[in-house]
């Protein structure tokens, strides 16, 4: 696989990011009811997914539940101690989550391509690693022996080559530390911390970003969404045409 040379606009994808609480998952929702009364239109999660692989190492016969549990949390180690070279199995689960994501964003091209309206909970890129950012995992390690480092220079090709294609409109949803560790107690609130510092500092490859205050109400924020849509994704004046 080559990676892109120049960004490809990829019409009909609308991507929503933002850190954990700052209503991804509500204005998504609220997103595919509103935009469905007009046209087909699917939801795609491009988080990275770790679920699916884990169940898939979790049904194998006799290690399979014990070992899965081990990788994956051999695998979210990284996320704190990057300077610590991965093991070839843990460097090859990292590796496999990545693919998996990029089988779901070609899936999701696909679809795009024949006309299907998108709605992305996240947009994977390029710029930062780590898979809190929907970066490449790997990059953000150090060392390793030739098999790892394979696998790390591989994995940078397929965000790079994924980067390379941009939603019509990427909804960047943005709050405090205070309202994500309210909306989300269950998460860690480093994790979280890093999140807030990155995420908004993301170019995603020149794609075009609405930025909105995720504090707002849940209805402002879906409507300042769907008048952005009106105008970028379908062309429209909001002044002059109504709201979709």
């Amino acid at each position: 696989m080559s990676a892109a040379n120049s960004p490809y606009n990829v019409p009909g994808v609308i991507a929503v990011t933002g850190c954990d609480g700052s209503g991804k998952s509500t204005l998504t929702a609220s997103l595919l009811e509103q935009l469905s009364r007009e046209q087909k239109i699917e939801f795609v999660y491009l988080g990275q997914s770790s679920g699916r692989i884990g169940e898939w190492i979790q049904e194998l016969p006799i290690i399979g539940g014990p070992f899965g549990r081990y990788l994956l949390k051999k695998s979210d180690r990284v996320h704190d101690k990057p300077s610590t070279p991965p093991g070839n199995i843990t460097a090859l689960v990292i590796y496999l989550l990545s693919r998996w994501r990029l089988f779901k964003f070609k899936r999701m091209l696909r679809k795009a391509k024949r006309g299907t309206l998108i709605v992305a909970d996240r947009f994977p890129q390029a710029e930062v690693p780590g898979f809190r950012f929907d970066g490449p995992q790997l990059a953000k390690t150090e060392g390793g022996n030739r098999w790892v480092a394979l696998l790390r220079r591989h994995e940078q090709q397929l965000y790079q080559w994924m980067a390379g294609y941009l939603p019509a409109l990427l909804i960047r949803l943005n709050v405090d530390i205070n309202t994500a560790h309210q909306r989300k107690p269950d998460h860690q609130l480093e994790s979280l911390r890093q999140k807030l510092e990155v995420i908004p500092t993301l170019a995603f490859n020149g794609a075009p970003i609405l930025d909105i205050d995720g504090r707002k109400p849940a209805q402002e924020v879906l409507q300042i969404s769907l008048d952005a849509i009106t105008e970028q994704v379908f062309g429209l004046d909001t002044h002059t045409s109504p709201s979709v």
